[in-house]
């Protein structure tokens, strides 16, 4: 650590064959994290004038491409150049086209909207020495009302705004939970708090025969309907309006999935509703929590950078890691408690336990 605080270490460091290598990549990397605001301003920019879905339609040459992004042209080249630079589009035979990483950001569900969605957490982020003070009321905290109970949600278009944030990006998690859970021998899967119902549609494609029952808040239901009407499962789905703040849980289902549930609400909260979901379940019923979770003593580059902040800015919720889950499924009588790591951290990852 004293050589690494040396000035002159460094200088010596650029200059010692097998010192030097590791010297740049670490200057690489540091100017990474300086850059890293840059970095996801050109990305917006690029979702805001729709240079990538643009390129998505065909090659184009700069001045085209300029005239359909609406941005002069001098700075238009500068902001496809730092496209090029983030490895997004590439140029060949005077023309930009899309590189196989653009066209997986267009082709991934979710992430042209997470991007837009990120003004909000831009503005919260600000001052950020005030944000970590705790001195910044934050827009996210407004724009995420539900986890303040079933009174706070009750506007349909909030609502509406945030089930569809949800169900963009619910794709990739609904994907990697069916890889990692093995939901055979479940009768009845009862999602908590599900939004839309885009997890447990999915859950239901891949088994035919699970019976399926979605609680969340009245101001959602109808979307759910819709959806799982339109994917011919209406006859298998138990639809149950409640806040699981505010009412007990129903019975029945013999496993319980908590989606992306945990990481918005605080310690208290989790505690009551992972206690609620004990007494919903039979004897031998099974638990799945599944969400992006924080890497405990080895820190996630990812959920603890990226999804610490930001559920810190909802000012309710709390990133935590599986083992921490674990230990409280394991404090409050679960038994079976099992840590699957997921493939993609900053997707999901997954815990699960039974009751007794």
């Amino acid at each position: 650590m004293r050589l690494a605080l040396s000035p002159q270490f460094h200088k010596l460091s650029v200059k010692v064959p097998g010192l030097k290598h590791v010297a740049r990549a670490e200057g690489r990397a540091l100017f990474d994290l300086i850059q890293g605001f840059v970095q996801s301003q050109v990305l917006m920019a690029l979702v805001g004038t729709g240079a990538l879905t643009a390129l998505a339609e065909g090659p184009a040459d700069s001045p085209r491409l300029a005239r359909l992004t609406g941005l002069p042209p001098d700075r238009a080249e500068v902001l496809f150049r730092a496209a090029a630079g983030l490895k997004l589009i590439r140029r060949r035979a005077g023309c930009w086209q899309l590189t196989p990483r653009g066209a997986a950001f267009l082709a991934v569900p979710g992430l042209e909207a997470m991007v837009r969605h990120h003004t909000a957490l831009y503005r919260d982020l600000a001052d950020p020495v005030a944000f970590f003070r705790g001195e910044t009321e934050t827009e996210l905290a407004k724009f995420w009302p539900y986890v303040f109970g079933a009174g706070a949600a009750a506007d349909p278009g909030l609502a509406e705004r945030y089930s569809q944030l949800m169900t963009d990006s619910m794709g990739p998690v609904a994907e990697d939970t069916l890889q990692l859970v093995d939901f055979r021998g479940i009768t009845e899967l009862m999602d908590v708090g599900g939004g839309s119902g885009a997890f447990l549609a999915a859950v239901g494609a891949a088994y035919p025969q699970l019976k399926l029952a979605l609680f969340d808040l009245p101001a959602v239901v109808p979307a759910a309907e819709a959806r799982f009407r339109d994917a011919g499962m209406a006859d298998r789905v138990r639809l149950l309006p409640g806040s699981f703040r505010d009412d007990p849980l129903p019975r029945g289902a013999d496993a319980i999935s908590l989606v992306r549930v945990l990481f918005d609400h605080s310690d208290d909260t989790v505690a009551s509703l992972l206690r609620a979901v004990h007494v919903a379940l039979p004897p031998g019923g099974r638990l799945i929590v599944s969400e992006a979770m924080g890497g405990g003593k080895a820190p996630d580059r990812h959920t603890d950078v990226y999804m610490a902040v930001y559920t810190l800015a909802m000012q309710t919720g709390r990133t935590r890691s599986a083992e921490e889950i674990a230990g409280i499924l394991a404090s409050l009588g679960y038994v079976d408690v099992k840590i699957h790591k997921g493939f993609r951290a900053f997707v999901t990852s997954v815990v699960e336990a039974r009751r007794v």
